[in-house]
Parts: C-alpha cells; sequence; structure tokens
C-alpha cells in the first residue's frame, strides 16, 4: 500500500492497515511526499503486521515532480519484487500505470482538476496536462476504483474517461475509542494544511475577531487574528478536539473531510463549509455556512456560541452520525474489494 505523509492519506492509511492486520493480513506500507515523522513512525510500529517504509519522493500534485514520480516507480516495482504481495493499493495517482504483478486497486482520495474547478472556479490550465494524463492512466489501468464519496466519484467521471463500472465508493472511518469528550471549553478549533486554499483557513481568520469565542488553528503557518498553535501530533490534535466546543472547516473543496469526522466523535459541534461532498456526509449534524461568504460564517459560529442548548444538540447529532463512519466497516469493504479484485485477476490469467 502507497500512502502519504502530508495530509489525511496518512490517517486513512493506518486506519486500514490496522483493521486488515486484525484479519491476519500484512502491509507494507510505502510512504511518499517525506520521511515519516517520528511520531508518524511510532503510530505505525504499533501495528501488528505493518512494515512502514519511508520516502522522500515528490507525489504528483507537487511542483516539478515528474522525474521523482519515474524514480519512486522504480522503487515501488523493487519492492513490489521483494515482497510478492498478494494486491497492490495506491492512494495516489502517480504509479497507476506500473505493471504490478496483481490486481492494483486505487484510492481516488482528492485530485487537482476538481480542486482548482472548487477553489479557483476555471478550468485548470494547461500547464497541468502532464497530470490529467497520469490521472487518466491511473484510472484506466486499476483493476478497481475507490472514492470515499459520491462527491469524489462524480468528480473522477465528470474529469476523466474511464470505465466508470470499477469505481465504488467506499466511505472512510475511524476507530472512535481513539477519540475522547473532556470537558467542553469556550473556544473554536480548526486544523489542517493551514497554505491550502481549499481549507479556506483565510476565512475563519477574517472573522475570528468579531467571535466572542478564542479561534485556535493548528498547522504550518501563522494567520492574523487566530491562536497559532503550529504543526501539532495526530495525538496533541486529538488533546484539542476533545476540549473544543466547536470545530470549523469552512472549506471550498473536501472530497471527504477527516479533521470534521475526528473532532464529531471528539464531540465538538461542526460548523462547516456548504459544499456539496460536506452536506453528503453531514446534513442534518452541522450547521453549514456560505463558501466565500464571511457573515454567513459568522453567524453559524455565534450561534453555536450564543445558544448552548443548540450547541449541544449539535455535538450529540455530530457525535452519532460520526459513528456510522466506522473504521470496521470501511475494513470489511476494502476486503470484499481486494478479494473481488484477486479472483478476477486469477480468471483472467487461467
Amino acid at each position: 500500500m502507497t500512502c502519504d505523509t502530508v495530509g489525511g492519506v496518512w490517517t486513512f492509511a493506518l486506519e486500514l492497515a490496522e483493521g486488515l492486520a486484525a484479519d491476519g493480513i500484512e502491509v507494507v506500507l510505502a510512504a511518499l511526499g517525506g520521511m515519516p515523522s517520528r511520531q508518524q513512525q511510532l503510530a505505525a510500529a504499533r501495528i501488528p503486521n505493518l512494515c512502514l517504509i519511508g520516502s522522500n519522493f515528490k507525489l504528483e500534485w507537487m511542483n516539478n515532480p515528474w522525474p521523482e514520480v519515474a524514480e519512486s516507480g522504480h522503487w515501488l516495482l523493487n519492492l513490489a519484487r521483494e515482497y510478492t504481495p498478494d494486491l497492490v493499493h495506491l492512494n495516489s495517482y502517480g504509479h497507476g500505470g506500473l505493471a504490478f504483478d496483481c490486481p492494483v486497486v486505487l484510492t481516488a482520495h482528492s485530485c487537482v482538476t476538481s480542486w482548482w474547478k472548487a477553489v479557483r472556479g476555471t478550468p485548470i490550465p494547461a500547464e497541468w496536462d502532464t497530470y490529467r494524463a497520469v490521472v487518466t492512466c491511473a484510472l484506466n489501468s486499476a483493476d478497481a476504483i475507490t472514492a470515499p464519496s459520491r462527491f469524489m466519484a462524480a468528480a473522477l467521471t465528470e474529469h476523466y474517461r474511464f470505465d466508470e463500472r470499477r469505481l465504488r465508493v467506499i466511505p472512510n472511518g475511524i476507530n472512535p475509542r481513539n477519540f475522547v469528550c473532556a470537558l467542553k471549553e469556550p473556544f473554536v478549533f480548526a486544523a489542517g494544511r493551514l497554505w491550502d486554499e481549499a481549507k479556506n483557513a483565510a476565512a475563519l481568520a477574517a472573522i475570528a475577531p468579531s467571535l466572542s469565542w478564542p479561534v485556535y488553528l493548528a498547522g504550518e503557518g501563522e494567520i492574523a487574528g487566530c491562536r497559532s498553535l503550529g504543526k501539532l501530533s495526530a495525538r496533541q490534535i486529538a488533546g484539542w478536539y476533545a476540549r473544543a466546543g466547536i470545530y470549523a472547516l469552512p472549506a471550498r473543496y473536501e472530497p471527504f473531510g477527516l479533521s470534521a469526522l475526528e473532532a464529531a466523535l471528539s464531540g465538538c459541534a461542526l460548523v462547516l463549509g456548504d459544499i456539496p461532498s460536506l452536506r453528503e456526509i453531514w446534513d442534518g449534524a452541522a450547521l453549514f455556512a456560505a463558501a466565500g461568504v464571511c457573515g454567513s460564517l459568522r453567524d453559524a459560529i455565534q450561534t453555536l456560541i450564543d445558544n448552548e442548548r443548540l450547541g449541544e444538540e449539535m455535538s450529540r447529532k455530530a457525535h452519532e452520525r460520526a459513528l456510522t463512519f466506522d473504521s470496521h466497516f470501511m475494513t470489511r469493504s476494502y476486503l470484499d474489494l481486494y478479494q473481488t479484485a484477486v479472483n478476477r485477476k486469477s480468471l483472467c490469467i487461467s
């Protein structure tokens, strides 16, 4: 299985690897996008049957990645020859066209093309043509494709040409035992890649001074108006989730939103960007703010601050909804897909 170390794909990969390990399946996790941190290495070491192999290779969405994508492709093929896996699970597109000697499952967590449309509101520029070609090749080469939401599945079919019959929606899942609810405190919390325009942290910073609760931001970078916590470990972020009264994710683009799921499992009331994917997952269990409308975001957060009963109700609803996105269901869904892919490959070979 491949993963990256810079976003939610890492969380997804470890949750799935832990579930597979409980079923006696050995996972070799090849990490791209930067060497795993000490905290990430320790988290991986706690999972039985998991072998983590790190690298510094760039991912296909990074700046000028193609020489390193080619080099990392040779690296992955060498790993496949060494470990002879029954199946390869790719969590990025750059290596979907490689000639692995076993079935390949590709999970499409997001893509630059749909990101560009949602965040910039224009078609993706021609400079991304190579990226589009690589994604299209990956989608057409994989034996099975998954997406974490119906929104992301629809985005793939809108922007790329491939056999849609191999596409299946499997929502992400989290083990609820990894998160706890502490005594809630009067502050708003947000976490993620602050440099990513899709997360829309700037909108939160713009309205923070007008809120009656302080706003804390965890992530790389600093944004004026909020109380910056810097980059935190997963354990530290879980501690902030546990204490925060409100979790805000005013995203312009978010194919699933693992941070919202983690916050909901920690008892936070949610204020989310009003986009199709977050509506799909959280409609009725969160308050929504129109993307790009700071007044809408401020009103939603301040409403929860001012109405304690509503805040408690939305916290309960978010927690109940979060429990339906269980890591056990996710693991069983992938095991079923793996078995189908292996059986189909065996029939083709015979």
